[in-house]
């Protein structure tokens, strides 16, 4: 079942797939703990036929994270690694490969292959980085209260809520005020009445 909240994005996915001929790339963007991940998990099981890729599979390596490019709004995100193995690919109608990076021992892991499908769901904070954006046929951004996001945080991971609020809120922020406005998604769900579950994004 979808919640309600999220049934006017279903309902656009729906329309566009119907009436593209070629594959549609979704971004799906907004604040941590908004719900992305749910979000694209739902649709999965909804839609069946697609793809579904994340960000968090796409941070910068060590030897990336250099002040220049942290400094930039986006820039702690491997956004060039997304738009070369998994945008380029899909646009052009075609599979590909590409390995995530795990952050949990600071290295890349086994690589994993997809093929084009109709539906092709890019996931996470980042998703309409300026260089990103243009790829993606339906722009949908998540939000929620920030009483509601620490709520989540908290929930989720506890001992890493002091990490969320002093450092990758404030990156999501600064990017979200430097690269995107009104114009940039076409849709902007607001979660706030979703119903707790397990593992929100």
């Amino acid at each position: 079942m979808i919640p309600a909240c999220f049934s006017p994005a279903v309902q656009a996915i729906e329309t566009i797939v119907a009436q593209r001929k070629g594959p549609v790339i979704v971004a799906v963007d907004g604040r941590c703990a908004s719900g992305k991940s749910t979000f694209a998990e739902l649709c999965g099981k909804f839609f069946r036929n697609c793809n579904i890729f994340h960000m968090d599979d796409f941070f910068l390596p060590p030897e990336m994270r250099i002040p220049e490019r942290l400094e930039v709004p986006g820039g702690n995100v491997h956004y060039e690694r997304v738009e070369r193995e998994i945008l380029l690919p899909l646009s052009q109608g075609k599979g590909g490969v590409y390995r995530p990076f795990d952050c949990s021992v600071v290295e890349f892991g086994s690589e994993k292959s997809f093929e084009v499908k109709p539906l092709n769901i890019l996931e996470g904070s980042y998703t309409l980085h300026p260089v990103l954006a243009p790829y993606s046929h339906l722009k949908i951004f998540l939000t929620c209260s920030p009483a509601l996001q620490r709520k989540r945080l908290e929930r989720r991971s506890p001992e890493k809520l002091h990490q969320f609020e002093t450092r990758w809120i404030p990156l999501e922020e600064a990017y979200f005020e430097a690269c995107l406005g009104p114009k940039s998604y076409d849709l902007m769900i607001k979660t706030d009445v979703l119903e707790e579950v397990e593992n929100h994004d």
